[in-house]
Parts: structure tokens; sequence; C-alpha cells
């Protein structure tokens, strides 16, 4: 994976629980919000535009960070409930369960 450290990606929600995603995400469990401290998440953004939702944080150790989450009981359980709303996966125990867009422009 990349090694910059920033990390993006996109997702498509289904539209009949589009509203519940939101919903969610306006108002996160807060050991979701604790395991991805721990995993060594930060500065994690989530953007809507309609349907399509903009992932973004900064992350030291991707693959560790995915690793941790993947064991994380808080987290699968968040999980079994959102990956259904989501077009695609993300299922830590895949080998690529989330594929980073490139950066292609960043203004410091």
């Amino acid at each position: 994976m990349q090694n910059s450290g920033k990390f993006a990606w996109t997702w498509t929600i289904r539209e009949e629980v589009l509203e519940e995603y939101v919903e969610m995400h306006l108002a996160p469990w807060p050991e979701i919000m604790e395991e991805h401290s721990k995993a060594g998440i930060r500065d994690y953004s989530i953007f809507q535009n309609g349907a399509q939702f903009f992932y973004v944080f900064l992350c030291d150790d991707i693959d560790a960070a995915f690793a941790y989450l993947a064991e994380s009981d808080a987290c699968n359980r968040w999980n079994a409930i959102t990956s259904k709303m989501v077009v695609g996966s993300f299922d830590f125990r895949e080998a690529v369960p989330i594929t980073p867009m490139r950066e292609v422009f960043y203004l410091k």
C-alpha cells in the first residue's frame, strides 16, 4: 500500500439505506472511535455527495491499522451492519479491503 501516511477512497452507499448510513456516522459508537484511534488512524473525515462518500485519514502504518481493526469486536459488529450498506466490501480480512486513491496533488 501507500507510504505517504494519507489515505483516501470513495464508496457508494445503497440508496435504500443512505439515511441510516449517514445517521450512524453522525453518532458513531464511542468504541468505534476508540478502536480507530488505537489502530493509529487520525484526522479521519468523511464527506458526502449524494450516495457517494469520500473518506480520508492519516495513518503511519496502514497494514498494522487494518490488522488491528480486523480483530476488533466493536469494528466487526459495526462492519456487519455497514458492509451491507456499501457497494463493494471493506472486510479487513481481505487482502486489500479498501483500495486507496492515488494522490495527484497536494498543497502544503
